[in-house]
């Protein structure tokens, strides 16, 4: 990086957020940007999860961008190989690589109340930034629990997130430890290869049959040719999700019908009364996120594969041992433990205002000003912040909602004129957080009897939006200058900034000269 670089806007991650954020930025006239990525390549969550099986349980016409429709995916539920293909292409297609900074991790980003910039330390060098927008993502840092004996274990370890592809499975004896999205698919995916597989599952999860397929030539002909109909498509599949909404967010009691399809299709593959009472919840559908797999229940019926109801809680040697007492050797261990969602490490890197990481203002729960914007941390935004997940449609839709109100975010700087900050008031993130928590009582999140990665350490819901993607999307059209404290320099410190700002302007030019 240039010595004393600075930019309007640092942008945070290229994974969807990151990249959408760029895309959003240059088609409103704003090019004095970067993006910061930690790694070598775009892709975010699907550049790192890389493990067998991998895929998407959004349908692909509706797990894209609007200003981006792709007529080629492949199927209906795309792979993770073209999900980063298709990132890479929307990173081609807008021009976004001149503004990339690869190999670039952010150590800390501090702001500068005097200048109203931030400063942002990264592996490559400092920059300053008169706006950040975070888009790190909450499935970007893995979680590995702290079991006792798990550094002394002699055999491979590793995370779904992390996978190993020079590590052989073949005739190994195989630990897989979670019954998440992503062990759901990599437990049908190695079963066929590896010599014992057993299942470590504290919690059952709700599976739901995958209608997977190619999408026909004659399809993809008719999304080229034809652009309206894949429009029509993507417009179909969400507003059946819309429809969707309710039963989650204020009748959980409608589930119910799911919960006879899921329990069907267990029936289907699961002959074994014993292995069926192992995998059948205890809790409502939808509490946890519902999964989707039509290959998981028949490879875990199959003859070398144990299932183990009960979380893993010593190590010894090469022995696994169970909450229940049950002992398993094996010879590798993959975590599908999930990530660091309501405790981000980006937190605790970002320090605002008041001289306190984001991590300490959020150490009783994240939240943020409708999901984007936290109190104390001026000019500082995050793309899937607090409370703007989903838990049964796309989250791309939200991330759009997001980029609207962050290109609003940049208007109204504009408009302000001069060096002027945007800092989100503590009794506006105060009353949107209790109001998002009021709606949030009734939902199955709350009420469906389970502990999901939803909820933070407190046990309540920092990660789901309950309500519909188009009432988040009005929400987030504009924003309210009412709701935020208008921060300006002094009438001294303004006139300085200008004269340096002047000097430095006028060095370029003779340099261009």
């Amino acid at each position: 990086m240039a010595e004393h670089e600075h930019v309007r806007v640092a942008v945070i991650g290229s994974g969807f957020g990151g990249l959408g954020a760029a895309v959003r930025l240059r088609r409103e006239g704003i090019t004095d940007f970067v993006v910061l990525e930690r790694a070598d390549g775009v892709g975010g969550t699907w550049r790192d999860n890389s493990y067998p099986g991998c895929a998407c349980d959004v349908p692909s016409h509706l797990y894209s961008f609007s200003f981006a429709p792709n007529p080629e995916w492949p199927r209906t539920f795309s792979g993770q190989r073209h999900i980063r293909a298709y990132l890479e292409h929307v990173t081609d297609l807008f021009g976004l690589r001149p503004h990339i900074r690869f190999d670039s991790e952010v150590k800390l980003m501090s702001w500068d109340a005097e200048n109203l910039r931030w400063h942002i330390e990264t592996a490559r060098g400092s920059l300053t930034a008169d706006v950040v927008v975070s888009a790190t993502g909450p499935l970007s840092d893995p979680k590995i629990p702290e079991i006792p004996g798990l550094e002394s274990f002699p055999g491979k370890v590793f995370h779904s997130a992390r996978w190993d592809h020079d590590y052989d499975l073949r005739g190994k004896r195989v630990a897989m430890v979670g019954t998440g999205a992503s062990a759901i698919q990599i437990v049908p995916a190695v079963q066929p290869q590896v010599g014992r597989l057993t299942l470590f599952q504290r919690t059952p999860p709700w599976v739901l049959p995958r209608v997977d397929r190619a999408i026909s030539g004659a399809e993809r002909w008719l999304h080229r040719s034809v652009p309206f109909t894949s429009r029509l498509r993507r417009g179909l599949l969400w507003g059946i999700r819309e429809l969707q909404v309710h039963a989650f967010t204020k009748r959980p009691d409608e589930l119910g019908l799911v919960e006879q399809l899921a329990k069907r299709n267990m029936a289907r593959a699961i002959k074994d009364p014993a292995l069926r009472a192992k995998l059948t919840p205890g809790y409502r559908i939808g509490c946890k996120r519902i999964l989707l797999s039509s290959e998981y229940y028949p490879a875990l019926a199959r003859p070398n594969v144990d299932v183990v109801a009960s979380g893993l809680s010593e190590i010894r040697g090469s022995t696994l041992v169970a909450a229940d007492g049950t002992e398993t050797e094996v010879d590798a261990i993959i975590f599908g433990t999930g990530f660091h969602v309501t405790d981000m490490p980006i937190a605790e890197r970002v320090v605002g205002a008041e001289g306190i990481t984001l991590a300490e203002s959020w150490k009783n729960g994240m939240r943020a000003l409708r999901g984007a914007a936290a109190a104390g941390f001026p000019n500082w935004m995050t793309i899937i912040g607090p409370n703007t997940g989903l838990g049964n449609s796309s989250m791309i839709l939200m991330i759009e909602s997001q980029l609207n109100y962050m290109a609003d975010y940049l208007r109204q700087l504009d408009v302000l004129g001069g060096r002027a900050a945007l800092d989100a008031r503590s009794a506006a993130v105060k009353a949107w957080n209790h109001e998002v928590q009021e709606r949030m009582r009734r939902t199955v999140w709350n009420t469906g009897g389970c502990t999901s990665w939803y909820l933070d350490a407190s046990g309540r819901n920092t990660t789901i939006w309950p309500g519909t993607t188009t009432e988040f999307r009005r929400a987030t059209r504009r924003v309210d200058l009412g709701e935020y404290e208008v921060i300006r320099q002094s009438p001294e410190k303004q006139r300085g900034t200008a004269a340096k700002e002047a000097a430095v302007a006028e060095k370029q030019s003779e340099g261009a000269v």
